[in-house]
Order: C-alpha cells, then sequence, then structure tokens
C-alpha cells in the first residue's frame, strides 16, 4: 500500500477524534500514515507542498474535502493526485452519494481495498471549484437559514436537521428568481420566466441526505440540473415534500437536463456551493471538467 497523507481538521472535538482514531488504526495496519491537522488555508497548503506522491486522505466533512481540492486544484496538482475520504462531517454528502461508508473505520477499509477510478469536477468562471453541488433560489435561502439552525441545534447534537427546517421555511417566503438560463449554449429559461430553484450536481446529495440531484454521477461527464418552476403555493409545498423523498424530478414542473456548461443571468440570486453560501450575484457560469482528479471509491 502507497503511504498515506492523512489531512485532518484540528478544530475537530473529541468525538471525532475518537472516530478518527479508529479509521486511523484501520490504515496504520496496512500502511504508513502521516496525520496533518489544519486550520486554515495556508496551514494546509504548506501541507499539501510536502505531500509528495503520498496518497491524500481527508478526515472531516463536505467542506474539508472542497477544502483539498480546492487546493491541489490552485497548484495545478489535482490531475495527478489520488483522494480517500474518512466522512466525520455533518453532512457527508458526497460520500453519501458515492456510496463512501459513513462508519469511519469502513471507510478506511475501502480507501486500502477499494477502487481508484477518475471523478468529475464543476469549476466557476473565476475558477473556484464546486466537488459536489451547487444551487440557487429556494435551496440556498434554505441553506441560508439552515447554516444559522445547524449551529443552534448542533449544540444538541441534532445539527442535521437545520436543512429540513430551513427548507420549511423557506417554502413559506421563497425566493421567486427571473433568471436567464443557458445549458450548453441553448436557452431553457427566459428571464420572463420565474424559477423556484436550479440546482447543479456532481454529486446527488445535499443537507446530510437530502436527493437534490437525484440523476447525478461524479462519474459520467456531465452536470445533472434540476430546474424548479414549482411557483403556486401548493406547488411549492408539493415540491419541498417530493424534495425530502428524491422525487421531484418526476413533477411535471421540473426540468431536468445534463450539460457539460451552464450559464444563469438575472435578478440577484444568492448561491450554496458545496455547503458555502455567497451572493447576492447577478451573473455566474460553470463548466465542467472531466475526470479531474482519482478517488478511492467502492467497486
Amino acid at each position: 500500500m502507497d503511504p498515506l497523507l492523512v489531512i485532518t481538521n484540528s478544530d475537530a472535538g473529541s468525538a471525532d477524534q475518537e472516530r478518527l482514531d479508529a479509521a486511523l488504526s484501520v490504515l496504520r495496519a496496512n500502511a504508513s500514515v502521516e496525520v496533518a491537522a489544519t486550520a486554515n488555508p495556508g496551514e494546509l497548503d504548506g501541507v499539501l507542498h510536502r505531500a509528495a506522491s503520498r496518497r491524500i486522505v481527508v478526515a472531516g466533512g463536505d467542506g474539508s474535502l472542497h477544502a483539498v481540492v480546492a487546493a491541489l486544484h490552485r497548484r495545478n496538482e489535482l490531475k495527478d493526485k489520488v483522494l480517500g475520504l474518512i466522512p466525520l462531517g455533518t453532512g457527508n454528502d458526497f460520500a453519501r452519494g458515492t456510496g463512501i461508508p459513513l462508519d469511519p473505520a469502513e471507510a478506511a477499509e475501502l480507501i486500502l481495498h477499494g477502487e481508484i477510478r477518475a471523478v468529475d469536477l464543476i469549476v466557476d468562471e473565476l475558477g473556484e471549484v464546486v466537488v459536489n453541488n451547487v444551487h440557487a433560489g429556494i435551496g440556498a435561502q434554505a441553506s441560508r437559514r439552515g447554516h444559522r439552525w445547524k449551529h443552534r441545534l448542533g449544540k444538541l447534537g441534532l445539527g442535521r436537521l437545520g436543512y429540513p427546517i430551513g427548507a420549511v421555511l423557506s417554502t413559506f417566503q421563497p425566493p421567486h428568481v427571473r433568471l436567464h438560463i443557458e445549458v450548453d449554449g441553448h436557452v431553457v429559461v427566459g428571464v420572463d420566466q420565474p424559477v423556484l430553484q436550479i440546482a447543479l450536481g456532481n454529486g446527488s446529495h445535499v443537507g446530510a441526505g437530502t436527493e437534490l440531484n437525484p440523476e447525478a454521477d461524479p462519474e459520467d461527464g456531465r452536470i445533472d440540473v434540476v430546474i424548479s418552476r414549482s411557483l403556486s403555493p401548493r406547488a411549492r409545498l408539493g415540491y419541498v415534500l417530493q424534495l425530502r423523498r428524491g422525487e421531484h424530478h418526476e413533477r411535471p414542473d421540473v426540468i431536468n437536463l445534463k450539460a457539460r456548461e451552464v450559464s444563469i443571468a438575472g435578478e440577484r440570486f444568492w448561491c450554496s456551493a458545496d455547503g458555502e453560501i455567497y451572493g447576492p450575484e447577478r451573473q455566474r457560469s460553470w463548466h465542467l471538467e472531466p475526470a479531474a482528479y482519482s478517488m478511492t471509491l467502492p467497486h
């Protein structure tokens, strides 16, 4: 087994440390392992600078995975790397979508015995990466509200309820946005047609298990695009309820597409990319970089 560099979050709590220790025991029984804890982008960059040819294992949540992939992409070193993931976050949505075990010890076994495969990456017009998902509209509003609830409930060990609560609250004050949406150069929604949400998925899950892009596959060379035009109060409620069951994409007022490039422009909107919220924006675009890096995944 190649030597491993395990990158952790230095702010992780004692419960995460116990779970990490269980995974490290599995890895150390089969490989040479160095553990590096990082607290900021500068420290992460320093760790990656001395990674050499070692396989990189991200021990953390979706945010930690995003940080490592983004740093390697900026360093132009992503293509040559093989990554593994030990899920220690609240949502672990990329792991859910790819079948990586949520139990850290089982995830460590996968790193040792899984299959190395190429994984796609979404990149925006500024060069920033999206590992899992980016969305605008009701989903971003749910994330903004859910982020606050996640912190409140996290003190009680119920942080994963933040996104569902945010989604329900957003149903009653939805951000209908008028957007001009182009997919692979073709106009699919005009600025005169309000949308409830647009979601671009490389991975399928967001918000600790919600299948926002059920058809997304990070190995298929396409961005999965879901556009909701569920505008009436009844339609909005139906959309949210079906979203929780992963059935919203079957609605007649939802557009499902596969794409290599997507651009949106129009009224001010907020985005949520890999759980990070930014905005307000007036125009954004994204494209796919197929087979951007390699990852150890289930057979």
